[in-house]
């Protein structure tokens, strides 16, 4: 069993909305994805497709011309980060493909489909309660806080 993988395209895409949050508080105005890519030294060509599937997936909007970009396409506040993992990597939890709640086993394994749909509650419990204005801010839920400070929550297992 591998572990639960933040992938590149996840991060990157975080990284790049943490920055537009930043220009929004700010009212800085649209950043273009040179900008987005210098900020946060990540590829561009990688960039443009990750904001390409933010922009579909309605988290951003686009500004053509001289002075264009991108910018949030609502307050940092109501957009959470679980809100950018599925924009660009699709549900927060899969068992081979199928979510949590639609997987079904015999005999011994009865019981892990409960499993699954608690570990993808645990996901939706940091990701989803969890803005961005509170990741750039720092000011992160205390639910949050608390599992982050828990004595073993930083060393691997």
């Amino acid at each position: 069993m591998r572990a639960v993988d933040i992938s590149a395209r996840t991060e990157y895409a975080i990284r790049a909305m943490l920055t537009l949050a930043e220009a929004s508080l700010s009212q800085a105005g649209p950043v273009s994805v040179d900008s987005l890519a210098t900020r946060q030294d990540l590829p561009r060509k990688f960039l443009e497709a990750i904001v390409s599937d933010l922009r579909r997936a309605g988290l951003v909007v686009s500004t053509r011309g001289a002075r264009g970009g991108y910018s949030l396409s609502r307050d940092p506040g109501q957009i959470s980060l679980g809100d950018v993992f599925r924009a660009v990597d699709g549900p927060l939890a899969e068992v081979r493909g199928l979510r949590p709640h639609e997987t079904r086993y015999e005999g011994v394994a009865t019981h892990l489909p409960t499993v699954w749909v608690a570990v993808r509650a645990s996901l939706r419990e940091v990701l989803d309660e969890t803005s961005l204005a509170q990741a750039l801010s720092g000011d992160l839920p205390e639910h949050v806080k608390a599992m982050a400070a828990a004595p073993d929550a930083w060393r691997n297992r």
